[in-house]
């Protein structure tokens, strides 16, 4: 499964470098000023080292952030963002495909989130990849003088966007009764927002499924009590004569 130590980000190497191949296949020589891209442990590992710059991706911008959390707290303040759009390339007439299609439209390899390349270094701007939490947090812990901006602006931004979207998902909860029959709408949270809300969201179902629970066992308490009740008053009716 895909993780943040898979992830690629391409760098800036400082010397020209022949990096041997690892667990993760063959890695380009690295010869600057030309761009490369590397696993997101190999990029950290050659900026501690002061060998290699890392770019940050689009989606890490202070614009970016800022957008997004726009677009969170006005433009659709009960939803999340969408996710980065699947790739997609264009054939010699012009029209688009996805990328995981022959250009006839048959669909080859399926892919889905978060093993897309759009849902990694090559997220677009606006929009945020399914392990962006993770990313930024090492990418700012490793690399805070490669950021686009102060590393402090990033920072204000990326905790402006944790909290809002952590009181969604908090919120989010109240569909469990009330959508679908118990089903909540994730469509664009990342993973590690998946593992912070894991306890709470599971919590609340087992405290939902234990009110449907009661609910239902007063229901039949009351049923079973108006039929012994309605029993009750044929009795009455026949020893009247009724």
């Amino acid at each position: 499964m895909a993780n943040s130590l898979t992830h690629h980000d391409p760098i800036l190497s400082k010397f020209m470098l022949t990096i041997q191949s690892n667990l993760q296949g063959d890695t380009p020589v690295l010869r600057p000023p030309h761009r490369a891209n590397l696993p997101l442990w190999l990029a950290l590992l050659l900026k501690k080292q002061r060998r290699a710059n890392i770019v940050p991706p689009a989606w890490l911008h202070p614009a970016s952030l800022a957008e997004i959390i726009h677009y969170e707290t006005k433009v659709k303040p009960d939803a999340f963002s969408s996710p980065p759009p699947p790739p997609a390339h264009a054939d010699a007439r012009g029209v688009a495909h996805r990328a995981n299609s022959d250009d006839d439209g048959s669909d080859v390899v399926i892919l889905s989130p978060p093993f897309l390349p759009s849902c990694t270094a090559d997220a677009p701007a606006g929009h945020l990849p399914y392990h962006w939490l993770e990313i930024a947090e090492a990418l700012l812990a490793h690399a805070a003088d490669d950021m686009p901006a102060s590393a402090g602006e990033v920072r204000g931004l990326l905790r402006d966007l944790v909290e809002v979207r952590s009181a969604k998902m908090r919120a989010s909860t109240t569909q469990l009764e009330s959508f679908g029959g118990g089903v909540m709408n994730l469509r664009g949270v990342g993973s590690m927002e998946l593992a912070e809300s894991r306890g709470f969201v599971l919590g609340v179902v087992d405290g939902v499924r234990k009110l449907g629970a009661s609910v239902e066992a007063s229901r039949r308490e009351e049923e079973e009590e108006e039929e012994r009740m309605g029993g009750r008053d044929d009795e009455s009716d026949e020893d009247m004569g009724i």
